[in-house]
């Protein structure tokens, strides 16, 4: 799923023109800022209530959730929907359009004075080239619709997050930073990808590997196999997740509260 937010005056104006110009390339969800977060504070992705309206079929269902924050919402969008616009959250760490003199939190992908200047098919070209939204759950979702799903017995996953600490006496860490060599990166997770899927039994092959900032206790790497039995699909994600930290160049920032370094400096 690719999201998008949009900050700044008429930000809701401008989110209609971007989801509905989205609705061309698939299926599109919207999140808006509930009553109790309009009064324009500067609430974070974290702690803002969100109002959801998702598009099903021909008909449109507003889901009210006073309970949840964003990043919740998200991961439950992601399994179903392609795009997901996000309306006034300019705490949100996603691409984001800024509108007026907006300075949101997220990567600027496209700037306009206002909600008719904006060039959605800008933005949306622009959005080709951002990290998806992806959670272990989505992945999953997509194996699931195979054109071989009907050969499938099984389902492995492996999922890869950042660790706090070895032992008692280590440092914490606070987060890991990843960047990846642009473009080297995606070709060989794509190849890793086609190799393992030539195996026999062997029928969908999922990778992805966050970058930016990840936070200790997040989710870092995905690995989903779909294959005909257990044991040539318990196999591949071992191989897959061993292929991807051993072959695909990303580089690695540790910070913990007492230093910060590049991995691959002290190896």
């Amino acid at each position: 799923m690719q999201p998008v937010g949009v900050s700044g005056p008429e930000a809701e104006r401008a989110g209609d023109r971007l989801a509905a110009r989205l609705a061309d390339e698939g299926r599109v969800a919207t999140v808006e800022r509930g009553a109790s977060g309009s009064d324009g504070a500067d609430a974070t992705a974290s702690d803002a209530v969100a109002t959801t309206a998702v598009e099903l079929g021909d008909e449109e269902r507003v889901v009210r959730d006073d309970a949840r924050d964003l990043p919740s919402v998200l991961d439950d969008l992601a399994t179903d929907h392609d795009y997901v616009v996000v309306v006034d959250f300019p705490g949100a760490q996603i691409p984001q359009v800024a509108l007026g003199d907006a300075d949101p939190a997220g990567d600027t992908v496209a700037t306009a004075a206002d909600a008719d200047a904006l060039d959605v098919d800008d933005v949306c070209a622009a959005l080709d080239a951002t990290e998806p939204y992806e959670t272990l759950e989505s992945l999953v979702a997509r194996a699931k619709q195979s054109e071989s799903a009907d050969r499938s017995g099984a389902i492995a996953t492996f999922t890869g997050r950042v660790r706090a600490k070895d032992s008692d006496g280590d440092a914490p860490t606070e987060y890991l930073e990843f960047q990846k060599y642009e473009g080297v990166a995606d070709e060989r997770m794509a190849t890793i990808r086609e190799e393992l899927e030539a195996r026999d039994g062997v029928f969908e092959v999922l990778l992805h590997h966050r970058t930016g900032v990840v936070e200790a206790g997040e989710d870092i790497v995905f690995v989903v196999v779909l294959a005909g039995h257990r044991r040539e699909a318990f196999r591949t994600v071992e191989d897959g997740i061993d292929r991807l930290k051993d072959e695909v160049p990303l580089f690695k920032k540790e910070v913990t509260t007492d230093e910060q370094f590049w991995v691959h400096q002290r190896s």
